[in-house]
């Protein structure tokens, strides 16, 4: 069997009531062991031709890459904007750290 492998995925919700919901839902149904928010980011974008400044909330979530499909799309599906910032990161991390994730997220 291979190891467990983290994802980390980061998004930006516009406040923390919309990210706490959506952190709650994804460690609820197991597809994620850990979100962590972070408010009082500000966000500089163009969009549709203008440019735009906007204070966030960053959410930094922690999953297993076998479950990170799944975190993104039950993601896109909560998500109150348009286009949402959905990046993923695929990270090292202590063998521990690895298996508690893994142990946390459902295959």
């Amino acid at each position: 069997m291979s190891a467990p492998t983290l994802s980390i995925l980061l998004t930006t919700f516009p406040d923390a009531a919309a990210a706490q919901s959506a952190a709650t839902t994804l460690v609820t149904e197991h597809l994620a062991a850990c979100v962590q928010i972070l408010p009082g980011i500000v966000s500089v974008y163009s969009w549709q031709g203008s440019l735009e400044s906007s204070s966030e909330v960053l959410v930094i979530i922690k999953t297993s890459a076998f479950s990170a499909t799944a975190a993104l799309d039950r993601l896109r599906a909560l998500h109150p904007y348009e286009v949402p910032e959905l990046v993923t990161l695929e990270a090292s991390a202590a063998e521990p750290y690895l298996q508690w994730v893994a142990s946390h997220c459902s295959p």
